[in-house]
């Protein structure tokens, strides 16, 4: 992996990572799970809570998708989504959402200079992130589509702002 430029998962576990962490609110699949973890990986994300009924490692279904992630991503689970949002906001994390709403601004739009920490907060594959916890975030982004569907899966949401936000902290 050294050959290729890759750390290894103790070298990853030192490095520094974004100031950002990752909320899943009660996702269902454990493969989203582990593929956010996959993710959060790739982009360095300082680590993902996992909130109410979202699965959590060990898991067959979410090593099989995070392929070794879950041993190096940091991770903690909170027994609600607004627990969590809460005690990241006292913080001082900026709440920022993934969801469709009249106030969202498209993500090509949003910047972020990793300079102030930020919980990215995604929701439910049904639901989406719950009122109760959208209330408390400061802004939402939406992803731009332009296709018949008006939404992604999940693990593929994720990828994209968690990239966005990665490019974003590079100039």
């Amino acid at each position: 992996m050294h050959e290729l430029g890759r750390l290894s998962a103790e070298d990853f576990k030192q490095v520094p990572k974004l100031p950002l962490v990752v909320v899943l609110d009660n996702i269902r699949s454990m493969h989203n799970v582990g593929s956010v973890f996959r993710t959060a990986d790739a982009f360095r994300v300082a680590k993902l809570v996992l909130c109410g009924y979202t699965p959590q490692p060990p898991h067959r279904d979410i090593h099989k998708t995070a392929l070794g992630a879950t041993d190096t991503v940091a991770w903690e689970y909170a027994a609600t989504t607004l627990a969590a949002a809460q005690a990241l906001q006292a913080e001082g994390y900026l709440l920022l959402a993934v969801e469709q709403t009249t106030e969202a601004v498209p993500l090509t739009s949003y910047r972020w200079d990793g300079q102030r920490p930020l919980a990215l907060i995604l929701g439910n594959e049904v639901e989406g992130v719950s009122d109760e916890v959208l209330a408390l975030c400061q802004q939402a982004v939406e992803i731009p589509q332009e296709g018949t569907k008006h939404s992604l899966n999940i693990s593929v949401a994720a990828g994209i702002v968690l990239y966005h936000l990665f490019g974003c902290t590079r100039g």
